[in-house]
């Protein structure tokens, strides 16, 4: 069921945002060759708790998950799409790779979600290239964010960019509601048609996270049974932001 946040809700998510926001850009400047994936994990978890938040990943269940997401961070690097279990072995972050940090925050008992990829010291002209369009599809799709509209024209607005250079578009992961829970309607993929699915409502509170791999489409869920990898080996980006739609611009919650 889709959600329609309170005005109470939503001064507590503009709280929860601005300090998802700072947590993650210290995160990203402590991205650089020879930190690990638990270092970082470490940090998010020690940041949240210093502000008097929780980690929304931490114990995470999703219903048909075999356990719980260990972790107060996503850490994915290089191939590993979403959910990179940063504290199980010892990932060392390498000149020339990417990473993705993905972090959820619960503050008063309402949650933001947000995602960054980040180079890890000087990276190639194709990576940087996919990180830039990733990251333009996201600001593409917030754009497309408005209330009155549906949420395949977010979907299309995040498609094209990748399209037009070739990437492959995950399907089976999707930006989706968020606030109440981790998890929320309306289902959000980055794929899609213009003027189709749920109407975007004032109030309702979204995920928008485009996920574009260098390769094809396709994915692979890792022994861990949380890490998806490309099916190709070949890198992929992921960005996100916690939005509140509205009668006109959609709000960034999570802005850096």
């Amino acid at each position: 069921m889709i959600t329609i946040k309170t005005k109470e809700d939503i001064k507590k998510l503009r709280e929860g945002g601005k300090r998802h926001a700072e947590i993650l850009k210290i995160l990203a400047n402590m991205v650089k060759p020879g930190v690990s994936a638990r270092e970082l994990d470490s940090e998010a978890h020690r940041l949240v708790l210093e502000r008097g938040d929780k980690p929304a990943f931490l114990n995470h269940k999703p219903k048909g998950e075999k356990r719980p997401f260990p972790a107060s961070l996503c850490v994915s690097i290089n191939d590993e799409i979403v959910h990179g279990i940063p504290n199980e072995s010892e990932k060392i972050l390498k000149e020339g790779d990417i990473v993705t940090l993905d972090l959820g925050l619960v503050h008063e008992g309402m949650i933001t979600d947000a995602a960054i990829t980040l180079p890890v010291g000087n990276i190639s002209h194709e990576l940087t290239k996919l990180l830039e369009v990733t990251k333009n599809a996201l600001t593409a799709g917030i754009k497309a964010a408005k209330g009155g509209k549906r949420v395949g024209d977010i979907s299309v607005a995040i498609e094209r960019l990748a399209l037009a250079e070739g990437y492959g578009v995950v399907e089976e992961l999707s930006g989706h509601g968020v606030g109440y829970s981790i998890h929320e309607d309306p289902f959000i993929p980055n794929y899609g048609n213009a003027g189709t699915g749920a109407i975007l409502k004032p109030g309702m509170v979204i995920a928008i996270e485009p996920i574009f791999n260098i390769g094809d489409r396709n994915i692979i869920l890792d022994v861990d049974d949380w890490t998806y990898r490309t099916s190709d080996s070949k890198q992929s980006a992921h960005f996100e932001h916690t939005v509140l739609i509205t009668k006109g611009d959609a709000e960034i919650l999570t802005i850096i």
